[in-house]
């Protein structure tokens, strides 16, 4: 069967490389693109061995820690482990062959009051999305962290696309790189066939938009839906919406190693998009793991955290340990903050009072919507006793802690009676040990599971 899709998807490809691109072939080229991701899918659930979604059914067993995840993905002897342990201070194996790590080696970055959890994983060849060179591992790792670091080699860039080929494999299993999702609504009903509507006018899908994306939810056997575009999407996004697994992450690209190649390679380097060069041996943009550098500050401003400072009634902030909140995970609003922190304070949350460059005046009185800019002092306010009697689901609240209370208080009583009756029964086996008195079958049962080491069916010695 994966012969056959994989002959299915080469033939695809083909008939797409030599159809011309225009008005009168939008329709065709919609439907091919979309028979195209519908086989990639399927073949990647066959790789994966069910319908799991294909990489992101199996990976490392990394704990997630810290306040973000950036996953390092790169072709082998790039010069990631050594990246690693200079961004982290990791000790990591690193080597002059080839696939020198094997597994996934996590460590944390320490930059401007957060913890950045750094992934190193094993290198990816070209086919990893099919599972070469444990390229599954490797990619769902990637779906799972927060942004990707992209290390290349900068003297090998030029003859080998090394960046083309790792942007192609992880665009095969549904990551998107430095992409935003479409402004569509797209919801599955039980009948009623297909409706289409748009905000705006549709240039990019065709004289007929509509019979295109009819066409496309066919392949996947949709027949009812309705689906509205605020914005010009293309036949890919289209299809990223109606299949509805992909994953859009923030990614930088790192040229390693630029001491091997001349200043003229290096420019044209460093003009792309979302790029960095540097070298890691010779400190060039990346200094030790406590030191400020452009690659740390880069990978701060992609993650998009931002630290916020926590002030009581009455006090200073507290500007030892900022709370760090993240753009990817929870948003930076005062809600997020409140959750961060604890959810009994967004439940008594009452007002927030602002300083910092997202006040408008200092301070500024503000509810839980409130986006937040980094190094911002927050002082949150709860409801008092008499406003929270006022809450409709007050009763409720009330009822819960009680009987989380006389729960707590019967299991904790029932653990003191058991206790004891364990101690009672103790002493009775003592005393049948002696002679003095004969034990009951139920008391020898619950005895010779605290004690399994005596036998209690002899006769006791005299």
């Amino acid at each position: 069967v994966t012969m056959g899709a994989m002959e299915k998807i080469k033939e695809i490809e083909a008939e797409m490389a030599r159809t011309q691109k225009n008005k009168a072939t939008n329709y065709h080229l919609g439907t091919l693109k979309a028979k195209l991701a519908k086989l990639r899918s399927e073949l990647l659930i066959e790789a994966s061995g069910g319908p799991g979604g294909g990489a992101s059914s199996e990976g490392f067993e990394v704990a997630r820690l810290g306040d973000a995840r950036v996953a390092l993905i790169g072709f082998p002897s790039v010069g990631k482990s050594t990246l690693q342990c200079k961004l982290t201070g990791t000790e990591s194996e690193a080597a002059a062959y080839e696939f020198t790590t094997l597994t996934c080696i996590p460590g944390t970055m320490h930059y401007k009051g957060s913890k950045v959890q750094v992934l190193d994983l094993p290198g990816i060849i070209e086919g990893a999305a099919h599972g070469k060179g444990r390229g599954k591992e490797v990619i769902a790792c990637a779906r799972s962290a927060d942004a990707i670091l992209i290390v290349l080699d900068a003297g090998k860039e030029g003859l080998n696309r090394h960046r083309e080929i790792l942007e192609n494999e992880l665009q095969t299993v549904g990551i998107r790189l430095n992409e935003r999702p479409p402004d569509v609504t797209f919801n599955k009903k039980a009948g009623g066939g297909v409706r289409f509507a748009s905000t705006v006018p549709l240039t990019k899908l065709g004289p007929d938009p509509q019979k295109l994306a009819t066409a496309i939810m066919r392949e996947y056997r949709i027949t009812s839906a309705d689906l509205l575009a605020r914005e010009d999407i293309s036949v890919d996004q289209l299809v990223d919406v109606i299949v509805g697994n992909r994953v859009y992450k923030p990614c930088c690209y790192f040229y390693n190693k630029i001491d091997t190649i001349t200043v003229e390679e290096v420019d044209q380097l460093a003009r792309m998009p979302h790029s960095l060069v540097g070298s890691v041996v010779k400190k060039y943009n990346i200094r030790e793991p406590l030191e400020d550098d452009p690659l740390k500050a880069m990978l701060w401003e992609y993650l998009g955290l931002t630290r916020i400072y926590t002030k009581r009634k009455g006090q200073q902030p507290d500007l030892n340990e900022p709370v760090v909140l993240s753009a990817i995970r929870k948003g930076t609003t005062v809600k997020a903050l409140c959750q961060n922190v604890s959810s009994q304070m967004l439940r008594d949350f009452n007002f927030a009072m602002v300083w910092g460059k997202s006040s408008k005046h200092s301070p500024q009185r503000c509810g839980v919507n409130h986006p937040l800019e980094d190094e911002d002092v927050v002082q949150v306010v709860t409801k008092t006793n008499a406003q929270q009697r006022q809450d409709k689901n007050y009763g409720a609240m009330v009822q819960g802690f009680s009987d989380k209370y006389h729960k707590k208080k019967f299991d904790a009583k029932k653990k003191k009676q058991g206790n004891s009756v364990v101690d009672s029964l103790c002493l009775r086996r003592e005393a049948a040990l002696g002679g003095s008195i004969q034990l009951l079958p139920q008391d020898m049962k619950v005895i010779s599971m605290k004690d399994s080491n005596i036998d209690f069916s002899r006769p006791p010695s005299n």
